[in-house]
């Protein structure tokens, strides 16, 4: 009975990598329902109880969403994210609180740490989140500002901070759809420009960097507080 247990667990195991890996390589996109049931059964030639223990873990841990007659959804793009959405949730000045704690800190090591490749994605962000802003496109803007920053932090070549960081994906480009209309009467907001950042970064000014990370954060904080 215990070899048999060990078996069983071992087999709930592989299925969670395999949906797990479907789901971190955009095989299953975030909002996307996964393959009923039936149709995991019969793809992964596993049993019903398999597949419903693996999808349970992955939805404890935040990465699935089961809703109960409808099917269950891609949540999140890794548990650190699913985790950080849990605690989250849709309350936006919670998340543009933790985006200060880390993108501020982020953005000093990035001026100290940064090489020349990292400047210039910065800047060939910057250029295509304008594109994406004149021509309208908000859902790419809202992910190409999203990458902006995260750019940012990978650019201070801390890997600890950049995996926390990856984990707030989901919830930063969320953040910056909400934030970008909040004004009454508006279709957008007047988007905050990044550039300062971007050149303070490219100087190698620390104390400039997170200043401009810190003021366009605190602008955002200070619009949610006036909606």
């Amino acid at each position: 009975m215990p070899l048999a247990t060990t078996r069983r667990a071992g087999l709930v195991d592989q299925v969670i990598e395999q949906l797990r890996t479907a789901v971190t390589q955009g095989e299953w996109p975030i909002g996307d329902r996964i393959p009923t049931e039936a149709e995991l059964v019969e793809q992964l030639g596993v049993g019903r109880n398999t597949v419903r223990e693996a999808v349970r873990a992955l939805a404890h841990t935040g990465l699935l969403e089961v809703r109960q007659g409808d099917g269950t959804y891609v949540r999140a793009t890794s548990e650190v994210s699913g985790a950080i959405r849990r605690l989250c949730g849709s309350e936006l000045r919670e998340v543009l609180q933790v985006r200060r704690t880390l993108e501020v800190e982020g953005a000093r090591l990035a001026a100290v740490e940064r090489t020349e490749d990292e400047v210039a994605e910065l800047r060939a962000l910057l250029a295509r989140r304008e594109t994406d802003l004149r021509a309208g496109r908000w859902e790419d803007f809202a992910r190409t500002d999203a990458e902006f920053h995260c750019a940012v932090v990978r650019a201070g070549h801390n890997t600890l901070l950049t995996e926390l960081y990856r984990g707030l994906t989901e919830v930063i480009t969320a953040s910056v759809a909400a934030t970008s209309s909040i004004t009454p009467g508006a279709d957008h907001v007047p988007e905050i420009g990044h550039e300062g950042l971007a050149e303070a970064i490219a100087d190698c000014d620390p104390d400039r960097a997170a200043a401009e990370a810190c003021g366009f954060l605190d602008e955002l904080l200070a619009r949610v507080e006036r909606a």
